[in-house]
């Protein structure tokens, strides 16, 4: 038998009077939200107010200085000028590699000067950061593999690790300094009379070698937080199949510590396109071994506005490389965390 469903009547007071109306639920449910809201935006104001006073306002300044011509002496005239508008003059002769010629005018640098540096410079960091990302993201997949691991011990090896990782960079710089000299250890171990940071790839290598010992043990602990989060009957069960450890590599350890890997690999990428200190205090700079934010600092010395524009286009590359991980990589991760867990439920 159909019953008709009527309007819900509205209780009266046991002591007579009006009648009480309650709200509908959703309305209180978006007034606690709009509440949470105004209350975050509260709590969020003073971060935000300093971001742009640390970052947001140095960019800005950078940008507008990178269109203005540095003071000095100008080559035609011989008259000290105080700058003015430079246009993309600035971005132009660091591209193109072209410097002030002495009656007037624009010729390529030559390439011991600085601006015949700049794509040597970018090389050079590309090859920096290709070369130590890579070790570093294999060594320290295989550390946080053995350190995932149970094993009496675990936890002492897990804090020595951290130590190349504690050590600041520039004494780092200066450790390996005495290390690669010409009568350090690396000579004396392995018999050898290499001048390490007397020629060019010698000296490339033992910039690499060091920053790979320093930050490998950080590409690690990102890794084993990765591994830490999958579950140990998921290899169990993959056992019980029958399975290979190389499969359970390939099938679950990888896609499951991807999302962690990523962003290891991110991080690390974006830390080594901005390397200064290490290859600063182990070369100098020399042997080819300047990188780009090197070039910005000695730029520093001849010309803010110059190195403003370069250190702007330093900043375009890097940004660049950062969009190119979070929108390809990253959304290849966020697919498959979804595909996952539409298949959990």
């Amino acid at each position: 038998m159909a019953t008709e469903l009527g309007p819900t009547p509205v209780k009266a007071p046991a002591s007579g009077g009006t009648p009480v109306h309650h709200a509908p639920k959703g309305v209180g449910e978006d007034n606690r939200i709009a509440s949470q809201g105004r209350w975050a935006s509260w709590l969020l104001a003073p971060t935000v107010v300093a971001l742009g006073v640390v970052i947001i306002y140095p960019i800005i300044s950078a940008i507008v200085m990178s269109f203005q011509k540095d003071a000095g002496l100008d080559p035609a005239t011989g008259l000290f000028t105080q700058g003015g508008s430079a246009g993309i003059q600035n971005y132009v002769n660091w591209l193109a590699q072209q410097c002030s010629a002495p009656g007037g005018g624009t010729v390529a640098c030559p390439p011991g000067t600085l601006g015949g540096q700049f794509w040597s410079a970018t090389a050079t960091t590309f090859f920096f950061t290709v070369v130590t990302v890579t070790l570093e993201t294999v060594l320290g997949f295989w550390m946080a593999m053995i350190m995932a691991r149970t094993f009496r011990g675990r936890s002492l090896v897990r804090a020595a690790v951290l130590v190349p990782w504690a050590i600041p960079t520039a004494v780092t710089a200066k450790l390996w300094f005495f290390i690669f000299a010409f009568e350090g250890i690396a000579n004396k171990l392995f018999n050898t009379t290499i001048l390490w940071t007397g020629s060019e790839w010698p000296a490339k290598w033992a910039v690499v070698i060091a920053d790979v010992w320093k930050t490998t043990p950080f590409m690690a602990l990102l890794i084993l937080a990765g591994l830490q989060m999958i579950p140990a009957e998921v290899y169990e069960a993959a056992k019980v199949d029958g399975t290979t450890a190389w499969q359970r590599f390939r099938l679950i350890t990888l896609p499951l510590v991807k999302p962690a890997l990523m962003v290891a690999i991110l991080f690390r990428t974006l830390d080594a396109l901005r390397m200064f200190d290490l290859p600063y205090i182990l070369t100098g700079g020399a042997n080819n071994t300047t990188t780009l934010s090197i070039l910005v600092i000695s730029q520093i010395r001849q010309g803010f506005n110059a190195a403003a524009a370069l250190s702007t286009i330093t900043f375009i590359i890097i940004f660049l490389v950062a969009f190119i991980f979070v929108r390809f990589l990253g959304a290849n991760v966020v697919e498959q965390s979804g595909a996952t867990g539409k298949g959990k439920k």
